[in-house]
Order: structure tokens, then C-alpha cells, then sequence
């Protein structure tokens, strides 16, 4: 099996993102502030590992259940007034989307933060087809004036500093390039509220999906949300299967858990509960609702016996503002919708295996990330896990398995160790090894001695 173009593209790009000191200046402020916040939040909860526990338990047991609750959810929902469409993958959930758009003859959309419409690439979709797409989150409205993907699932401009947006803004809008944070934002703010009151279509993700109630919950902090679903006529929510919860109590426990290690707040600002459309007497709302639930490669995940726990995620992002390789090479890198320790999990069954499973050996292994996981999945153990898979379908070069069984049988062999002294083994380094350990690093040096004989040489008694 040969290196794939992904794998590549990764390893390229992860060398020059890890030694970009700007780059790394900038992650390291952002991810601090978020750290602050974080530590404070979390002090909200009498016992936050009690929660935690909870949490998990109900996620899990959901998934294992997730046919029963989604049936509940679109027989509710379906008495609510709205539409359930069932999409098997990105291309039948577009498809279905551009379908509502020409039903309802839409030409203008402003969508509301969503990674799932990012998986599907919806954007794109829409401006082939001659609609004009607009994202209104702050950050995603960001990084779609300058051309790029979300950097993090919760903060997709974190890369950015603010000479960064305010230099983009004078680019795009011929704004002062010295404009400040708060005027960059009120500029934006301004350019919107025009938009959405233009907008046929608004779309929007749906952190959770309440089956008892056939409703969808959304959380946001700058208002964009409310405004996509209650400005234009139609409304349009995308959902993956897992994010479904049993009962509408559960928020109590999902949306606290939600802000806190997604943004260090108690709560975020704006939570909306969305039964459906606009009933009569109601005078905010859309006429007309639809909620597309995805599959797109989840229920291959849900086949694994081990990884399905993966899909308990509730998309805070806290392990990869946790994770020591996401701060090094950045989002981008992964080049996947979701990146980080969770991305490199669910990533080669969301897509394919054998084309990234790259993505799984990618971590330190420190256990950061499991440690800070709200739903306490077990993310670095199913890192490991999808390692195994990958080995056990043959996905590895001859040069990965040849160096592999030699370290194995060399490292499981004193007499081996011990057979050659530090020149050759530096040598053999150098041979071997260096290239992989990357140009800008120095390989250590074997002693002339090892510690064995050492140890023995000093205590001969």
C-alpha cells in the first residue's frame, strides 16, 4: 500500500504550520483566554464529574437506542407541522436541500454556524446553483470572506488576529485597515441585519434533536440564529443521527455542559427551542419547516463496537483546545470538517479508512483529551483503537511494517540492545530514522554505552 495524497498533504503541512512562530503565537493566546474562561465556568457545578458521568451514561445509551428515539423525534415533529427528509449522505442531503430551494423559488440564504452543513458543503452547493449563500456567524462569516474552511469547530477564525480580520476587511470592503474589534464587528453586524431581512431561505445545524417533543434546540452567543430561522420564510435545519436527545429535560444537563467547555460561559446567550413552523397567530417563524437528518457515514461508525462511543460527541471542542498536536499544526492541517483529537477518531468512518487513517496515529497519546471531555468519551483508548483496525486491514506501507517488526523484535531483545555500541546505532539512525523525524529536528544521540551495561559495569557485586 502506497502513502495516500491526504497523508501527504498532511505530513507536508504539518511541518510548516508546527515551526510557524506567528502561527503558533496567535493559537497559544486564543487557546489561553478560552483556558481562563474555561477554569471559571467550571465552577459552576457542585460536582462536574458527577455531570460529566451523567452525561456520558445518556449519550451512550442513546446511541445504542438511536432508531427508537429518531422515529420518535419525526413522528412529533411531524405533528408539529414540519418535514422529516432522511439523507444517507452528503450528496442525497444536498440534492434535497436544492429541491426546497426550487419549490420555493429561494435566491438569497443566510445560514446560522453549522459543521454539519460545512460536511456537506452546502455553500458550495447553493452558489453552483446560482443562490446566493451567506454565512452570519461572526467567525464563519470570517473565514468566508477570506476564502477558507473553520479552523475550529466552535471558533472557526481562531487563527486569526485582529490586524488579520481588520487587513481583510479593508480588502473585501475597503474599511479603514486600523478599524478596532468592537468596530470590525459593528460593521458586520450592520452589513447582515440587511441580509437577513432579504433572506427566502435561512439554515441552520441543531445541537440537539428532542425527540419527546419533536424540536430542535440551537445555542449561540450573537443572536444570527434566531434571526436565520425567524426572518426568512423557510427554514432549513441539517442534523447528524447522534445528535438526538429522549427528553426536553435533558437540556438542564446538555446545555450547561455544552457552554462551559465549549466557551467557559454558564450559559451560552441565546438557546432556542424550534418546534416546527409558524403557527397560526404566531407572528415570528418561517411558513415552512424542514429538518434533514444525516447519516453520511455515521451508522458505519455505529458498526464499531468500540469507536460508536465516538458519536456521543456534543461538539464543544474542548479536546482540541486540550490537545498539544492540534496546537502545533493547527486546524487546517487535518483538512477534514472536524479536526483535532475527536476529527481523527470519527474522520476515517465519516469518510474512509484507508484514506485517513493518517489522521488516527496523529496524537501524542497524553490522555488530554479524554480528560476533557464533557461525555466523557475515551478518546485517546479510541485513537488506539482505530490504529489496530488500520493495521489489521492492511492499511501500512512495506517501509511502516519492516520497521515496525524490526524495532519490535530489536526492542524486546536485551542481547540485541546491547549487541552494538552508540556509533552504530547512530549511524543506523541516521540511515533509517532521520529523515522520518523531519529536517528541522536533530536526532539525539545513542550513548556509547547502554544504561544495562552501564547499571552492571557500576554495580558488579
Amino acid at each position: 500500500m502506497n502513502i495516500s495524497p491526504e497523508h501527504k498533504t498532511f505530513l507536508k503541512q504539518a511541518e510548516k504550520i508546527a515551526f510557524d512562530e506567528t502561527h503558533r503565537e496567535k493559537i497559544r493566546f486564543n487557546i489561553s483566554r478560552y483556558d481562563q474562561a474555561v477554569e471559571k465556568g467550571k465552577g459552576m457545578f457542585k460536582n462536574l464529574d458527577l455531570a460529566r458521568s451523567r452525561a456520558g451514561f445518556l449519550k451512550y445509551k442513546i446511541i445504542n437506542d438511536l432508531d427508537k428515539y429518531l422515529i420518535q423525534f419525526e413522528d412529533h415533529f411531524t405533528k408539529n407541522g414540519g418535514k422529516v427528509i432522511w439523507a444517507k449522505d452528503a450528496k442525497e442531503a444536498v440534492r434535497e436541500v436544492l429541491k426546497i430551494t426550487e419549490a420555493h423559488q429561494i435566491k438569497k440564504v443566510v445560514k446560522s454556524k453549522s459543521m454539519t452543513t460545512e460536511e456537506i458543503e452546502l455553500n458550495e452547493a447553493l452558489q453552483k446553483n446560482k443562490i446566493e449563500s451567506l454565512e452570519t456567524d461572526l467567525g464563519e462569516f470570517i473565514v468566508q470572506q477570506a476564502g477558507q474552511k473553520p479552523y475550529h469547530i466552535v471558533t472557526p477564525a481562531m487563527h486569526m488576529s485582529k490586524t488579520d480580520v481588520a487587513e481583510l476587511y479593508h480588502e473585501k470592503f475597503q474599511t479603514d485597515e486600523k478599524l478596532s474589534p468592537e468596530e470590525l464587528t459593528l460593521y458586520t453586524r450592520h452589513l447582515l441585519r440587511q441580509k437577513f431581512q432579504e433572506a427566502d431561505l435561512g439554515v441552520s445545524g441543531a445541537n440537539f434533536l428532542i425527540a419527546d417533543s419533536g424540536a430542535i434546540a440551537l445555542t449561540e452567543n450573537e443572536g444570527n440564529g434566531m434571526l436565520s430561522m425567524s426572518f426568512p420564510k423557510v427554514h432549513i435545519a441539517i442534523a447528524g443521527i447522534e445528535k438526538i436527545i429522549p427528553r426536553l429535560e435533558d437540556l438542564d444537563l446538555f446545555w450547561p455542559l455544552l457552554a462551559t467547555h465549549g466557551t467557559g460561559q454558564n450559559m451560552t446567550v441565546y438557546n432556542s427551542i424550534i418546534s416546527g413552523p409558524a403557527r397560526e397567530g404566531e407572528k415570528d417563524g418561517p411558513e415552512a419547516m424542514y429538518v434533514v437528518i444525516l447519516d453520511n457515514g455515521r451508522t458505519r461508525l455505529l458498526a464499531q463496537e468500540r469507536q460508536r462511543q465516538a458519536l456521543s460527541c456534543i461538539r464543544c471542542g474542548a479536546c482540541l483546545n486540550a490537545c498539544p498536536v492540534y496546537k502545533n499544526i493547527g486546524g487546517h492541517t487535518y483538512d477534514t470538517t472536524y479536526s483535532g483529537p475527536i476529527g481523527s477518531v470519527i474522520t476515517p468512518y465519516l469518510q474512509d479508512q484507508k484514506t485517513f487513517k493518517h489522521l488516527s496515529f496523529a496524537s501524542s497519546l497524553c490522555g488530554k483529551c479524554t480528560e476533557v471531555c464533557p461525555v466523557n468519551i475515551p478518546i485517546h483508548e479510541l485513537l488506539l483503537v482505530n490504529r489496530s483496525d488500520a493495521m489489521e486491514k492492511g492499511y501500512y506501507t512495506y517501509f511502516e511494517k519492516k520497521t515496525n517488526d524490526v524495532s519490535t523484535k530489536a526492542l524486546l531483545s536485551r542481547k540485541m540492545l546491547d549487541l552494538v555500541g552508540g556509533k552504530i546505532k547512530n549511524k543506523g539512525a541516521k540511515i533509517f530514522v532521520e529523515k522520518v523525524w523531519g529536517p528541522r529536528r536533530s536526532l539525539p544521540d545513542f550513548a556509547d554505552k547502554s544504561f544495562s551495561k552501564q547499571w552492571k559495569e557500576q554495580h558488579k557485586e
